[in-house]
């Protein structure tokens, strides 16, 4: 028996659209669709086909509708077979079929779900990627859990995934960072210089000035000494030329900065597989490689870009640069690979590592981003069609802004950082499970409110206590009836041997369909590239078992174990265990950890 109930019986769909319209074509077929109706009043699961395949076989909606209707009826396990609106057909599957996916549910575990329909193909998932240049902060933490969870989603899909983070540790940021470096260096050494002073003499002025920064320069002082300072007579410090130093501060900062954000990444439970230096990149001459192959294609030239629209940067300059042809490829602009003073530009390296991952055998790329880097997704998309002949993909899922709040009121201020809140910050108050779990409850590309108060509230309305309750709900009820003898074996492999025809009810038949619905979930959400989905039907799920429980309040001939009733006891008993192993299975894509109960 499959997994997936709805896999199952959209074969049959299939079987029968092929003996009726032997003529469709295969590639229109593979789009037919078997999804969950909106009300299990109108059955059970729902089909688009005779609507989608109404211009290819020439007839109308309607008459490809009634056709299947008569099919399907005859089809074993269906119960009632409709035609619904325009070309739309709806099917109720016999009771026995639903309640059969109790017993997969529990011999497959935690694995259940897991589909085979990225049939190994090679998905490259880049998340995090921030600059090594100060704190995670809520921006950072919001990529990075959904670029976890979309990981881990991918995987249980059957994608190969590799998960990596991107390190810019080339141009002027890093420079910038090593400057505010070598600031708090001299000041550990001791120096008569003013920080303005300071500043006037670092390219750009000091752009990094949390508090963050001392410690490190204290670390280089130790280090070092006063090797990479001119000292005075006096004994101050003070600036040496910056050749002398530049390369072996910014060397120290960056992996003193990895090192922060690896430990706050291993706090909220993220792990990637691959870290990638776009200065190693650079070294290595992949960039310029990379640059090369579109020469080659002639696809760069030298020449000179109008001015943007609106008011200009104060940056731009009219000047004949090298360009790369990136509206061939449906961008709006072409872009430039070069800055005024012959260093690559941001794109120009971005095109390296993209073409670094196809090389390492990414066989689709997915690049999780902020949203403020909406208007580089042309560019980047152009480029990697380009390197590819559009052999691969690239995919770009935009995480919109997190705005944390207490009491109504925005939190801003970070003691460490000075001016965001930072990821550790929000850890440390409210703990990884509800972090995770919280940032998957709206879609990423959607701006969001981090409710502090909500998060840790005991109630109906924080979707993370709600989940976990359920679960823990379940399992006191397993505990519950393992102290009773009188139930017999209640682990899962007993569980799914048991009587199921007395579970009737619409409310434990609206969990049993629940349930059954997740493989497919699994599946669509991959698809989407949406991990939200998973933390909505889980959501769903605790609801459905919620009404449940709570029938067994008032009326007690209602309630999971009932002594004098055994053989329906354990069918509720096999329920709850499913429901518990579907939210465990849920939970695990999220990376969350479910627990026990509720203290």
């Amino acid at each position: 028996m499959s997994d997936c109930v709805f896999q199952r019986y959209r074969h049959h769909v299939l079987a029968t659209v092929r003996s009726l319209l032997p003529d469709v074509p295969e590639e229109t077929l593979a789009r037919v669709e078997l999804t969950p109706t909106r009300d299990p009043a109108h059955g059970d699961m729902a089909t688009n086909a005779a609507l989608l395949l109404s211009k290819a076989a020439r007839r109308k909606p309607a008459d490809i509708a009634a056709d299947l209707v008569a099919a399907l009826s005859k089809v074993d396990g269906i119960a009632a077979v409709a035609a619904a609106g325009p070309g739309f057909v709806n099917i109720t599957l016999q009771p026995a079929v639903l309640r059969g996916m109790l017993p997969v549910v529990l011999r497959a575990g935690e694995a259940y779900g897991t589909s085979t329909l990225g049939a190994g193909t090679s998905v490259n998932i880049e998340y995090v990627s921030a600059n090594p240049t100060g704190p995670m902060h809520v921006g950072h933490c919001r990529g990075a859990v959904v670029g976890d969870a979309l990981s881990r989603l991918m995987s249980k899909a059957g994608f190969d995934v590799t998960k990596e983070f991107y390190i810019n540790d080339a141009g002027t940021q890093v420079r910038a960072l090593a400057w505010a470096v070598y600031w708090r260096y001299l000041q550990a050494l001791g120096t008569s210089l003013t920080q303005e002073d300071f500043s006037a003499l670092a390219p750009g002025g000091l752009q990094y000035m949390g508090d963050y920064l001392i410690p490190v320069g204290a670390e280089l002082m130790a280090r070092y000494k006063g090797e990479l300072a001119e000292i005075a007579d006096d004994g101050t410090a003070r600036p040496a030329p910056e050749v002398t130093w530049l390369e072996t501060v910014r060397g120290f900062a960056v992996a003193h900065m990895l090192t922060a954000i690896r430990e706050d990444l291993e706090l909220l439970g993220v792990h990637h597989d691959v870290f990638t230096s776009e200065a190693e990149l650079l070294a290595r001459g992949v960039t310029d490689a990379a640059i090369a192959r579109l020469e080659g294609q002639g696809l760069l030239y030298e020449g000179v870009l109008e001015p943007p629209k609106g008011k200009l940067p104060e940056d731009w300059e009219e000047r004949e640069q090298l360009l790369f042809r990136s509206t061939s490829f449906g961008d709006d602009v072409d872009r430039p690979l070069r800055k005024s003073d012959g260093t690559n530009t941001y794109f120009a390296n971005d095109i390296g590592c993209h073409a670094d991952k196809v090389a390492r055998g990414g066989q689709v790329l997915i690049d999780v981003w902020g949203a403020d880097h909406g208007g580089y997704v042309k560019r980047m998309k152009a480029a990697v069609r380009a390197l590819t002949d559009d052999a691969v993909p690239l995919e770009v899922v935009l995480c919109q802004i997190v705005h944390v709040m207490r009491d109504g009121q925005p939190v801003k201020m970070s003691k460490r950082a000075g001016t965001f809140v930072t990821l550790r910050d929000l850890l440390d108050e409210v703990g990884r499970d509800a972090v995770r779990f919280t940032m998957l409850t709206r879609k990423s590309d959607a701006q969001m409110e981090f409710d502090l108060d909500l998060v840790v509230a005991q109630q109906r309305d924080n979707p993370v206590f709600y989940v976990q309750y359920a679960h823990a709900r379940c399992r006191s009820v397993l505990r519950s009836a393992a102290a009773e003898a009188v139930y017999g074996q209640i682990g899962d492999e007993a569980l799914a041997t048991a009587e199921l025809d007395s579970l009737t009810s619409d409310a434990e038949m609206a969990l049993v369909r629940r349930l059954a619905e997740w493989p497919r979930m699994v599946e669509a959400a991959a698809l989407a590239r949406e991990p939200h989905r998973v933390a909505f039907y889980l959501a769903d799920v605790a609801g459905d078992f919620h009404a449940l429980w709570n029938r067994g309040r008032d009326d007690a001939s209602l309630r999971f174990l009932q002594p004098d009733a055994v053989e329906a006891t354990r069918a509720r008993l096999a329920l709850v265990a499913a429901t518990a192993t579907v939210i465990r299975s849920g939970l695990g894509v999220m990376g969350v950890d479910p627990v026990e109960e509720m203290r």
